[in-house]
């Protein structure tokens, strides 16, 4: 072993952590760029003339994609490895994002002859055909949709190895603990991403065209590669950490009740008979109930201020909001210390992660308040607080969720389970996405009344009521499918 020999611990582990938070405000940061650059003049809404309903299909079929890929990437990052398997998903979403720069030109290439023939112009840029309409308009938006959902399929199968790489690295990494804390920081990316999004990329977008915003946000990830490359070791093998870093890595291995992380890895464990284990169906569950919350505020919040408030993302007022939303979220670092708290008062890791959770599940019912506050006073403020405190609980939520992962299974199956968990999200929040665009687009059109709200308002009070409800829901039938901490322990 190449490690060290001081009496002082190192911190590497922190470095280490940083990365991985780094990887996750660009993956958000990536996978916000559409969101803000759809809606308003100049936007990709207008250039292709898109409905809510085209942009409802893109962010469903993203998430089921991402979905898909998250079984996928949790198995291909435990053959591979943590540093090759990282390596890789982030090459794959960074070389996606930038590949949604060229759907413009794919479908002005397309539609080059019909396009100079009614507009003198290949350019879906022109004011003539922006102001456009009829049956060539309804192809150009269907054709684009469908080059976006192949460069958003690409993302989707890079991004999807995010979370499983960087949960395996974390029980590597972490004792016990230390986990949901080190998860909740480098979670925090989340939060950070969207937080630089609405100051970065209308800007570029709005200085460079829709297509740079791509490239240039695509283009980080690239670089962390570089950094990747140099910074990652396994402990045992890493000689930035210290004898006395390792042993306090690894204290969880002298414990009795967890003999799996005796060894580095644990036991193999064959896929199918993951799926027979109750711990694997109360991740499963919670994931899928609560992930498309964050994903549908994170996709739809900028369509939203447009639609109730006529704010643009792109204007200093809808900037300013969602910076306040996202760093309204940056308080879920605090989610990660609470287990700790409950953990030091003499409950195992579970039973302490479990008693956060109820309490974050508590948190998203402000929610509800979001509509009728923002209706009855006219101000975007009280949604934007509400939703950024929801979206607070979310993340404290979700930091502690993945730890119990971690908390249950050997090291060898960490990201195949994360994998798992995260194609079930994927898959609920393909449901609440693609269910949202046609209720926000058959609101709009039926002009739906529901408890005092006319048109699309209807629609979203809908949306958020069941947002508000889902973590509550979500942790009553993780406790009945795990009711005590129990590891998996495989021969």
């Amino acid at each position: 072993m190449s490690s060290i020999k001081t009496t002082k611990m190192t911190n590497y582990r922190w470095v280490i952590c940083f990365m991985l938070f780094m990887a996750t405000t660009i993956n958000y940061m990536d996978r916000q760029v559409l969101s803000l650059t759809y809606p308003g003049d100049g936007g990709i809404e207008s250039e292709f003339h898109w409905t809510d309903e085209n942009y409802g299909i893109i962010t469903m079929v993203f998430s089921f994609a991402y979905a898909i890929c998250q079984l996928i990437s949790g198995k291909v990052i435990d053959w591979l490895g943590t540093k090759k398997g990282y390596f890789t998903a982030i090459g794959v979403w960074s070389l996606g994002a930038c590949l949604h720069a060229l759907c413009g030109v794919a479908t002005e290439a397309v539609y080059a002859d019909q396009l100079t023939a009614a507009f003198g112009t290949t350019s879906l840029k022109a004011a003539n055909a922006l102001a456009a309409s009829g049956d060539l308009m309804v192809a150009v938006a269907t054709t684009s949709m469908f080059f976006f959902l192949a460069a958003r399929c690409v993302l989707a199968l890079g991004e999807a190895g995010n979370f499983p790489a960087a949960i395996k690295v974390t029980a590597e990494y972490f004792p016990k603990k230390d986990r949901a804390f080190a998860t909740s920081i480098f979670n925090s990316g989340a939060s950070i991403g969207a937080l630089v999004a609405p100051f970065t990329i209308p800007i570029l977008a709005k200085c460079f065209g829709w297509e740079m915003a791509f490239i240039i946000i695509g283009a980080l990830g690239f670089v962390w590669m570089g950094f990747w490359v140099f910074v990652y070791k396994k402990p045992n093998e890493n000689p930035h950490v210290n004898e006395a870093e390792l042993t306090y890595i690894n204290q969880d291995a002298d414990s009795d009740e967890d003999p799996a992380d005796a060894n580095d890895e644990g036991p193999k464990i064959p896929l199918w008979k993951i799926f027979t284990y109750r711990q694997t169906w109360s991740f499963v569950v919670g994931k899928f109930l609560t992930d498309g919350v964050w994903w549908f505020f994170l996709f739809w919040t900028p369509a939203y201020l447009k639609a109730q408030f006529n704010i643009n993302p792109t204007d200093t007022l809808g900037m300013v909001l969602i910076f306040t939303l996202y760093l309204i979220t940056m308080l879920s670092i605090l989610g990660g210390k609470l287990p700790n708290y409950f953990i030091n008062k003499g409950m195992n890791p579970y039973a302490g992660r479990m008693r956060a959770m109820l309490i974050f599940a508590f948190f998203p019912l402000a929610g509800l308040l979001a509509q009728p506050l923002g209706d009855k006073f006219g101000t975007p403020w009280f949604p934007i607080i509400l939703i950024g405190i929801l979206g607070a609980a979310h993340q404290s939520w979700s930091a502690n969720i993945y730890s119990t992962v971690s908390d249950m299974f050997p090291k060898s199956v960490v990201a195949t389970v994360t994998g798992i968990g995260g194609m079930a999200g994927g898959l609920g929040s393909a449901a609440i996405n693609g269910i949202s665009g046609a209720l926000f687009t058959y609101a709009d059109e039926t002009q739906m009344q529901l408890l005092g709200f006319t048109g699309k308002p209807a629609g979203y009070m809908i949306i958020f009521s069941f947002c508000a409800v889902a973590y509550l829901i979500g942790w009553v039938i993780m406790k009945a499918l795990v009711p005590k901490y129990k590891p998996i322990i495989a021969k």
